[in-house]
């Protein structure tokens, strides 16, 4: 069982519930990730997604989409994202999980295919990918790949997919399945969608834990995503932050603290 499957099943042993920050990797500075990683485990984050930097990001808002152009501008590759997750893994519990475009990923497996490219992932201490532009029906290689290395693949469901398509992607995917609240692309909102119907419905299809994320924003979009669903995921709010990391803190600093006020959420 993979790291993913093993967090999540403890979760679910102790009636407890999963916080998924995301980041930028090599965002706002390109050798912050590993301290911001150490640092949202400590603000109680179980599983980490790391975007991996991309020109022309699937569905990210405005937020995310600067901090990708920035990191890219500043010198940030897949190969420097990993080194850096690399440098702390012996320090961390909590899961990590790449943000990839397939695109990065077929590049990077042009001589070798994808199990050499899933490798470099794993050992530099990826638990999982998403890959949010693949298909379903054009992902079996890449989904033997990292079943063979034990890694999990997970993918994204909208509120515009068709309940049998949903049912579909549900049985393809591995570790937990991304549920996106709202269709659209990625950015902070004030309000959240009723998600529990959606939930409800999805497992019928699978007994793999249920994601959420799209507008989760405060501690109090946290808590409303976790009542039905089993994590909630948080992206362009933290991005904002570290995007704005102020002069006299560190972005380690800042992603620390907000995962600690977004925690106060997973409380009843």
């Amino acid at each position: 069982m993979g790291r993913i499957d093993t967090i999540f099943q403890e979760l679910r042993t102790g009636n407890r519930k999963a916080l998924m920050p995301f980041i930028c990797g090599g965002h706002p500075k390109p050798e912050c990730t590993g301290d911001m990683l150490l640092a949202l485990q400590d603000g109680g984050a179980s599983v980490v997604e790391i975007g991996i930097p991309f020109s022309d990001p699937v569905a990210d808002g405005p937020v995310i989409a600067a901090a990708m152009h920035q990191a890219i501008k500043s010198g940030v590759t897949p190969d420097s994202v990993l080194a850096q997750v690399a440098s702390v893994r012996e320090r961390l519990r909590i899961g990590l999980v790449a943000m990839v475009s397939i695109s990065i990923l077929q590049k990077l497996g042009a001589q070798g295919g994808p199990g050499s490219v899933v490798a470099r992932f794993r050992d530099a201490g990826i638990d999982g990918f998403i890959i949010p532009d693949l298909p379903v029906e054009e992902a079996v290689a890449w989904q033997d790949a990292l079943k063979a290395a034990d890694l999990s693949c997970s993918f994204l469901i909208a509120p515009t997919t068709t309940p049998e398509r949903a049912a579909r992607i549900a049985q393809a995917s591995t570790g937990f399945i991304y549920m996106l609240a709202r269709s659209g692309i990625t950015g902070e909102r004030s309000d959240m969608p009723d998600i529990s119907g959606r939930v409800a419905e999805l497992r019928k299809a699978t007994n793999l834990p249920v994601a959420v994320g799209f507008g989760v924003s405060s501690a109090d979009h946290v808590r409303h995503v976790v009542q039905s669903a089993d994590a909630a995921i948080v992206g362009s709010a933290l991005v904002r932050r570290l995007t704005d990391t102020p002069a006299d803190q560190s972005p380690a600093q800042v992603a620390g603290d907000f995962c600690r006020q977004l925690s106060a959420g997973l409380s009843s």
